[in-house]
């Protein structure tokens, strides 16, 4: 099949997680002989017209001169770019900007849609910005030919609100199993002895109720914070900044580093409560590490009975002063390391992908 990759920044990814699957599945979908074109930005580091043997089409993406905006604006190039590509099937990763444009897409091609998590929910967006989001989540809805969610929470969500069903297809991750303490001394820690947060720094990831609660515990142990310090970062960096103990180290985006630091860590802290299935918890359960999440619908379907759950900073102050958790590391660890190799395998979600775009275009 022909088919277009749209609504990420491009490939080979430096920047988040829809870049990574479109980098993983286009990278598949060539191998197994199918014409795969990825949309990345004009700006995007790589500029080449190939990369393993992907195509790739780079669209104006104006977001460094006018901010969030330029979004639209790079969608709509992309958009109708795909107009003069006959391609058999748009795969669109997200909507937030590009559902507007809904009109213009090939009538031709085959629309499928993955619905990624409740933008609308975020509370970093303004009231007027939460009401597009929802319109914007209602065409994306009606003008796809097929949806996927990433969660059984979204899938439930989609059928509930808009009588639609959705494909469930996870995110998916690669078991880390080459470990190498070389990376604890960059942050002056030892194995076992250090706790770990990796999130974007916003209050719907319950970052101030994990460091609160760290905080108000008696534990000796490091946490180290990465993510970009934005103004709600570097908010909660002040108000700690006493607390040696509490590290903001802002984003790391070397995932080897990462690998080995969820690795050796004592627990790791998941607050995201809001959208799919995360990435970083995915990247988390194939690390060998402990993990504490929020109790929400999301991360209850993917970790199970193998982590433990908060729903307030009393709840982290408790595990942390109580420390009895960590008995159960490897138990939790091994139980979810082979949750990945099988159920959430790169292999085992681009296999399920290709399965079900082909399967509509072959009905």
């Amino acid at each position: 099949m022909k088919i277009a990759i749209l609504g990420t920044r491009g490939i080979p990814n430096n920047h988040g997680g829809f870049e990574q699957f479109a980098e993983y599945f286009s990278v598949y979908l060539a191998s197994k002989n199918h014409d795969v074109y990825v949309y990345n930005s004009h700006d995007h580091p790589y500029q080449d017209k190939k990369f393993k043997e992907v195509n790739i089409i780079h669209a104006y993406d104006p977001e460094y001169k006018i901010g969030t905006v330029g979004q639209f604006i790079y969608d709509l190039k992309c958009i109708l770019d795909s107009r003069k590509r006959k391609f058999d099937v748009i795969l669109q990763l997200g909507y937030t900007s590009s559902s507007v444009w809904y009109w213009l897409l090939p009538k031709n091609a085959i629309i499928v849609t993955n619905m990624d998590g409740m933008e609308w929910k975020r509370s970093k967006y303004s009231s007027p910005v939460r009401k597009f989001l929802k319109y914007a989540e209602k065409l994306a809805v009606k003008s796809s030919d097929y949806l996927i969610s990433d969660s059984v929470g979204i899938q439930d969500y989609i059928i509930k609100k808009y009588n639609r069903t959705s494909e469930f297809i996870a995110y998916g991750a690669s078991v880390f199993n080459n470990p190498n303490d070389k990376v604890l001394s960059k942050y002056k820690v030892k194995k076992s002895n250090y706790c770990i947060l990796i999130a974007r720094l916003e209050p719907e990831n319950n970052i101030a109720t994990i460091v609160e609660g760290y905080h108000a515990s008696n534990t000796p142990y490091s946490l180290i914070v990465f993510g970009t310090l934005n103004d709600f970062g570097k908010t909660l960096q002040n108000k700690y900044a006493d607390d040696n103990r509490i590290q903001f180290v802002g984003a790391n985006y070397n995932q080897e580093e990462l690998n080995n630091l969820r690795f050796f860590s004592r627990y790791y802290f998941h607050g995201h409560s809001v959208g799919g299935t995360n990435p970083s918890l995915l990247e988390a359960m194939a690390s060998n590490t402990l993990i504490i999440a929020n109790n929400n619908i999301f991360n209850k379907s993917i970790l199970e009975h193998n982590a433990e759950y908060f729903d307030n900073s009393h709840d982290i102050s408790s595990i942390m002063n109580n420390d009895s958790l960590f008995a159960k590391k490897e138990a939790y660890a091994k139980a979810n390391i082979k949750k990945i190799e099988n159920l959430y395998s790169w292999d085992i979600i681009n296999n399920a992908y290709e399965s079900f775009i082909s399967q509509q275009i072959y009905k």
